[in-house]
């Protein structure tokens, strides 16, 4: 049974999110975890105060909250009846990343599936803040859902590295998940610099070619060139459906993250983006 947990505010947005899920999963089985967290501001600070009249605001947040997950719950199983999903309810009064790093740990959680802010521009998607905060604190994948992208099959997964990383089962354990239920193909995309690979990328590579033995593969070198301009070029000519990367502590995506503006934080791209930790290995 694949645990799955994803955050919702009740937006279009969060929506989408959770049917691309229940679409990539629909043969398997699976509980849905949902989750919504409130922290008014006006209750925390009046409590703090010690004014009777607030106190039972968080009752009334909390009432709210769980009726709307309950709507929720039942729109999802009368509009997309599955017997191999099942859904629970969390209603948190707590900051979003504290309560996925308790459902992370208490259910087992396989995956966090979160759509994205929304699209600024015709082609342009960026991470929204909850989502880059979850993808850099999260013990275990995340998937951001572009808000605009319909479901498609992920036949066609793009996979960009360094081979700077000692690949294990476990690190890609849910690309190869996602992989076989769907009979995808992978293709690793790896930018060329001006020196050949050393030999403990060469061993690296040879590693994760090991592991994706069984699944449909190929390996790509591209020119020398900035990895977001690379993934913008290649996709289209791959027509991928699914991005995945690695995140570890000298990536691309960990230089990304740290960088003060969201509004940095973001890829020309239009398709769902499945981030792995690398501390999964740690």
């Amino acid at each position: 049974m694949k645990n799955i947990l994803i955050p919702t505010d009740f937006s279009d947005n969060a929506f989408k999110a959770i049917v691309y899920a229940i679409n990539l999963y629909n043969g398997e089985a699976c509980t849905i975890h949902l989750l919504h967290t409130y922290t008014p501001a006006i209750y925390q600070s009046e409590y703090l105060l010690h004014s009777p009249g607030q106190l039972g605001l968080g009752d009334i947040y909390r009432t709210e909250s769980e009726t709307k997950l309950d709507e929720l719950k039942e729109k999802l199983i009368t509009n997309y009846e599955n017997p191999n999903h099942q859904f629970v309810t969390h209603s948190a009064f707590s900051i979003l990343m504290e309560a996925i790093d308790e459902l992370v740990e208490s259910k087992g959680i396989d995956l966090i599936v979160m759509g994205t802010q929304g699209a600024t521009g015709a082609k342009e998607i960026f991470l929204g803040s909850s989502t880059v905060h979850t993808i850099k604190r999260a013990k275990c994948p995340v998937l951001a859902v572009p808000f605009n992208f319909e479901y498609e099959k992920p036949g066609k997964i793009l996979f960009p590295t360094d081979y700077e990383i000692d690949y294990k089962s476990l690190l890609i354990k849910e690309l190869l998940y996602i992989a076989k239920i769907h009979k995808s193909t992978i293709d690793i995309m790896h930018v060329r610099s001006n020196y050949e690979l050393d030999k403990e990328r060469k061993k690296n590579k040879s590693k994760l070619d090991d592991l994706l033995q069984g699944t449909d593969h190929h390996f790509h070198e591209l020119p020398d060139q900035g990895i977001i301009e690379a993934i913008n070029s290649f996709r289209p000519k791959q027509n991928s459906n699914l991005l995945a990367m690695v995140k570890n502590k000298h990536s691309f995506l960990e230089n990304l993250f740290l960088k003060p503006v969201i509004n940095q934080i973001g890829f020309h791209t239009t398709i769902p983006f499945l981030v792995l930790p690398y501390h999964l290995l740690e």
